[in-house]
């Protein structure tokens, strides 16, 4: 059976969702290791912006060819990459996690404005699972899941900023991908390190205290955070930008099974019942896509 480009595309964004649910891991060891602040996410984009920064001199003509919009794409997704990042730092990884995933929301509301797309009642149904399994995670009937401090407002803004960057990223399906992979590390890594100097002069972190963490970063980003962002810019060319957010959160069941594992943060029936909603919201579409291509070759 040969897979459209659109199904194959969602297939990328389900599995980048997966891999960015444990995108927490190395922020929290940079924070267990003594990084303070703004200066861990600088460290953190540090390691693959220096990896990639060979194919930025490799991949040049195309860089210059891509001009102003390959630029703004990367900046935009790497203020969103730098948002998402600090609210993790300064809020619980759930929180963060779910308040970044309003993007479905933005993303169809987007979509809708600036590409014509059509809200089709599949994708409804799948936006109000992915909400009702994200208020269950968060509290629904205990609290209301309001922001409640600066990395709830983050995590927040940090969607919408992603919802805007999948928006320029369908507009412009002829940057590569490649690039945009590039440009994403290193515009997070500037927009990082010019918040850090500005905000934080005085947690500039020690040679000696990188140098230990570098093995933990080298693994993450070779094996799981570059080809998962990778994925991540290359399946929302072909998808409308509210399904990809809808893709995208697989990351929230990875991320809070992980947590839950790894962290000891509490994982429960409203837990299990949340991420069951979402893992609904988020296959739906990959599934209705698959049926349809069995019909058509019956």
């Amino acid at each position: 059976m040969n897979l459209s480009l659109e199904t194959k595309a969602k297939y990328a964004c389900l599995y980048a969702g997966a891999v960015w649910g444990l995108f927490w891991i190395p922020l929290r060891e940079l924070e267990d290791a003594g990084f303070q602040g703004l200066w861990i996410t600088v460290v953190y984009f540090l390691i693959p912006a220096l990896c990639l920064f060979p194919v930025t001199i490799w991949r040049w003509k195309y860089v210059k060819r891509g001009g102003f919009q390959l630029q703004l794409t990367a900046i935009i997704s790497g203020g969103a990459l730098l948002l998402y990042s600090t609210s993790i730092v300064y809020t619980d990884v759930v929180r963060a996690i779910l308040l970044f995933y309003l993007t479905p929301v933005w993303g169809i509301i987007l979509g809708r404005i600036f590409l014509g797309d059509k809200i089709s009642t599949p994708r409804i149904i799948a936006m109000i699972l992915a909400i009702i399994g994200m208020l269950t995670i968060f509290g629904l009937g205990a609290k209301f899941p309001l922001p409640q401090n600066l990395g709830d407002w983050l995590g927040l803004c940090s969607g919408f900023m992603w919802a805007i960057a999948m928006v320029l990223i369908n507009k412009n399906k002829n940057h590569s991908t490649i690039e945009l992979t590039v440009g994403f590390f290193q515009w997070s890594l500037i927009l990082s390190l010019f918040a850090a100097v500005l905000l934080s002069p005085n947690n500039l972190p020690s040679f000696d205290k990188i140098v230990p963490v570098i093995p933990l970063m080298l693994t993450f980003m070779v094996l799981l955070i570059l080809p998962g962002t990778y994925a991540s810019l290359w399946g929302p060319k072909y998808l409308n930008p509210g399904v990809v957010g809808l893709l995208f959160m697989t990351e929230i069941v990875v991320g809070a099974i992980s947590v839950a594992i790894l962290a000891g943060e509490p994982f429960g029936i409203r837990e299990i019942t949340g991420v069951l909603f979402i893992a609904g919201a988020s296959i739906l579409e990959p599934l209705s896509q698959l049926r349809n291509v069995s019909i058509d070759h019956r």
